[in-house]
């Protein structure tokens, strides 16, 4: 004989309103014994009736219990960095968009970018801390922004956009991303320049080199053009986040 008692005894315990499932099966087996005799399988090569039915009870206990054996997958973790433009005021949004596809965010600033934010709120959001600076020595490092699945650069501005291309790394923001495009990890900048700043040499070379190591700009031909000087304000309610996150691989789970 082979006893069903190891594998599905505990189930039963566990789970609420199983009792009623046992009690009634062994109304149906006339048996006073207990679980682990009730639930006894004859090794046969033919599947008995008690067998069937101990089965078609475990299915339905694990069904209606799915919740407590089935493991959720961790969420992916986004970074968005936010440097000083004028969008940087709406990053919630972005926060938000990812939030509602499953993904963890954390927020990064530069220091020009901190005026233009509502930290408590992001914080509120991320249940994490706006950084714009390294750690400190001292500092537990816990999960950093640098341990990120994607980036996101939004807004970015002229500055950050030729330091990043050139490889300077004097501010946390550019440090880590620096070494995102090292390690390969998606990398999404989203320029928000007037058209004064973009006909630059140095900003056109800045994105051909960023492009060229794999981060992938979203500005020119087919993707979002730089506005005329004095009218950023005007481009704010349509900058387009979703697309950054769409471009960062940022989809929704399952």
């Amino acid at each position: 004989r082979g006893s069903f008692s190891s594998a599905v005894c505990p189930l039963f315990l566990d789970a609420d309103g199983l009792d009623r499932d046992i009690r009634g099966y062994r109304d149906v087996r006339r048996g006073p014994d207990r679980c682990s005799r009730s639930l006894t399988l004859r090794s046969t090569t033919t599947p008995t009736i008690a067998h069937s039915e101990a089965l078609g009870v475990v299915t339905s206990a694990r069904r209606r219990h799915s919740g407590a054996v089935t493991e959720q997958p961790p969420a992916r973790f986004l970074t968005i960095v936010v440097c000083a433009a004028g969008p940087a005021g709406e990053a919630y949004q972005v926060v938000e968009l990812a939030q509602e596809r499953g993904w963890a965010v954390d927020v990064v600033a530069t220091p020009a970018a901190l005026p233009f934010l509502d930290v408590p709120k992001l914080e509120a959001m991320t249940g994490r801390p706006v950084r714009s600076e390294h750690r400190k020595p001292t500092e537990d490092r816990g999960r950093s922004p640098s341990d990120a699945d994607a980036f996101v650069v939004a807004p970015a501005t002229f500055n950050t956009v030729c330091k990043l291309a050139l490889g300077v790394g004097d501010r946390y923001a550019l440090s880590i991303l620096g070494e995102a495009i090292g390690r390969g990890v998606p990398v999404v900048v989203l320029p928000f320049v007037n058209s004064a700043l973009a006909g630059r040499k140095p900003f056109a070379e800045a994105v051909e080199s960023l492009r060229a190591e794999g981060v992938r700009v979203l500005f020119g031909p087919g993707e979002p053009v730089p506005h005329p000087p004095a009218t950023g304000g005007e481009r704010i309610a349509s900058f387009p986040w979703t697309a950054a996150l769409d471009a960062a691989g940022v989809h929704a789970s399952g």
